[in-house]
């Protein structure tokens, strides 16, 4: 999409932010439950292989988006939207010299799926990951603005309810949802990973909170959160070891505060998620608090 398309005052903004400092870097927001914002700038090879638990949805600031996702080459140009589908293998770069930036968001199946009707509501599968859709920009530039500042609860309620449309427009024909008692065991599953994410997990707990045999969770899960218990598990002690590197605190400690066996072990499952060891994750979160 061209620059002319993004309304002026966006595009202020947004030439602005890609006019701050050289070199890779990456700026992250505050936290807000089920949603990660990130505004990253690279030149070459960003990313490689790996595979989130959410939906990355995301917007090309400046150069071209070049990744590889679902067997084929992929390049978004400025003003390009990105949908990446969660648990689907993709890496990432700098399609030209001149480099890349852009901003992503990283939403929750769980939060969408609440958006798009309630637990158990079928989540959309957009099969074209570079679309152009003004109404879908909109929502999510309004999600990815000044990422220095926290979202408001309500005004993430409209961010999630509009981007959840965009995505069911695009994902066509949706699946049947889960019956209503599926649904709630799986949420009580999410649930009690959640609040158990640093520990170890064993399937006999699921099956006595959930009344579920093991199985029947695994499945139902998938169906309504689009990973399985144990990577939902996994991907929460990776993102609370991300915002303690993001606090600064050494590497060795955020492995044991996040649950892994040791820093080796964590430096594995990280990259293996964000496409980047927690050294280099630092290193370049470092660079772009040097830039605010």
């Amino acid at each position: 999409m061209m620059k002319a398309d993004l309304e002026p005052q966006v595009l202020e903004g947004l030439e602005r932010s890609c006019e701050r400092g050289t070199g890779d870097g990456i700026v992250t927001a505050p936290a807000f439950p089920g949603i990660e914002r990130i505004e990253a700038r690279f030149f070459g090879e960003a990313f490689a292989p790996h595979r989130h638990d959410s939906y990355a949805l995301g917007v090309t600031l400046q150069g071209i988006q070049t990744f590889r996702y679902r067997g084929a080459a992929r390049y978004s140009p400025p003003g390009g939207i990105i949908v990446l589908h969660p648990d689907e293998l993709h890496d990432g770069g700098a399609g030209t010299e001149a480099g890349l930036r852009y901003r992503m968001l990283y939403l929750q199946p769980s939060l969408l799926s609440q958006a798009l009707g309630g637990e158990g509501a079928a989540l959309p599968f957009v099969r074209q990951p570079v679309l152009a859709d003004d109404a879908l920009r909109a929502g999510l530039l309004a999600a990815l603005g000044p990422l220095d500042r926290g979202l408001d609860e309500l005004a993430a309620d409209d961010i999630v309810s509009r981007i959840a449309q965009g995505l069911a427009r695009h994902g066509g024909q949706a699946p049947k949802p889960l019956g209503r008692l599926a649904a709630r065991q799986v949420t009580l599953a999410r649930e009690f990973l959640e609040a158990n994410a640093t520990r170890p997990v064993r399937s006999e707990e699921l099956e006595s909170v959930t009344g579920l045999d093991r199985f029947a969770l695994s499945r139902h899960f998938r169906a309504m959160l689009a990973t399985s218990p144990h990577r939902f598990l996994l991907m929460r002690r990776l993102q609370h070891a991300r915002r303690l590197i993001d606090r600064g605190e050494p590497l060795a400690e955020v492995a044991a505060a996040a649950g892994f066996a040791d820093q080796s072990h964590l430096s594995r499952h990280f990259k293996k998620a964000f496409g980047l060891t927690p050294g280099r994750w630092a290193a370049l979160v470092a660079a772009g608090r040097t830039r605010r």
